[in-house]
This record gives C-alpha cells, structure tokens and sequence, in this order.
C-alpha cells in the first residue's frame, strides 16, 4: 500500500472552539497548529481557516466524526458535522472523517501527563485532540489506504 505524500490538516470541532492540527509532508507527525474560537462567530472561523488551507496546502482536511459510544449521533454531534460541511463549502474541498471517540479525554490525559494544570487544558485540548485525530488518520492510511467517508463538496453527506 502506498501512503500518500503530502500536508494534511485536521480539525477537532467543538461548540466552543475548533482545534487545528497539521502534519509533515511526509505524513509521519501531527503537531498542533492552534485553536480557534467560535465565539467570534462561525464566518471569523472560516475566514481564519481558509488562510491556514492557503499557508499550509493540505492534500487533504480530516475532521473528528462525532459519534457517541453506542455509535449514535446526538444533537452536539449533528451540530459539529454541520459546521464541517459549512467548513468544507468555504474552502473548496471535501472533509476526511476519523472515529473521534475518546480523542478529547486521550488529549486531557497526554496534556495532563504533561503537567498541565485544568486551565492550561482547556486553552489547547482541542488542539491536542485534533493531533490525536490526524495522527490516528496517518496510521489508518498506512495500514489500510486513504480514508473514505467524507463530507462536503463534490461528496455525498456521511
């Protein structure tokens, strides 16, 4: 199996805040790149991400698919993969999706072995858990190929 050369971004998309990870260009480590806060309004988060596409030109985006422990989409999650189909019509390209399921308390975990204190945490959890997102994306490619179900332009809804 070939694995696919090239930057990818990935997002963790939160009601509150969306975090930003990125890999190499050879796909072997995701690093956060930030947070961004919807606070601000979704349209200031889509402007701010279309500069990252343009800084950082992505092969691909890959967004945490929202999906309880029973495999069920609530209303938090039907909510975050609205905005990621919002977010994939303001960049041009369809949205990668990853299982999410525990990327969040992995990321408080990792962040908390760091010795971050709670408040320290919440600033970059979401960051952190969209690094736990791609880089789970790059081990899925390179055992099994490039994801498959996406969301967005030119694609069908998941």
């Amino acid at each position: 199996m070939t694995f696919r050369r090239g930057r990818r971004l990935a997002v963790d998309v939160g009601t509150v805040r969306v975090g930003v990870a990125a890999c190499d260009p050879d796909g072997i480590l995701a690093s956060p790149v930030g947070t961004l806060y919807r606070r601000e309004g979704d349209e200031a988060v889509l402007k701010q991400f279309a500069q990252l596409i343009e800084e950082y030109e992505p092969i691909e985006i890959i967004s945490g698919k929202p999906t309880s422990l029973d495999g069920r989409q609530r209303a938090s999650a039907k909510k975050a993969l609205a905005f990621t189909e919002q977010l994939s019509r303001a960049v041009g390209m369809p949205i990668k999706l990853m299982d999410e399921r525990f990327s969040t308390s992995q990321a408080h975990a990792q962040l908390a072995e760091a010795g971050r204190n709670s408040k320290q945490r919440r600033e970059i959890v979401d960051a952190q858990a969209a690094v736990i997102i791609l880089q789970s994306a790059l081990e899925y490619e390179r055992s099994n190929g490039p994801l498959t179900e996406s969301v967005g332009v030119g694609e069908e809804p998941a």
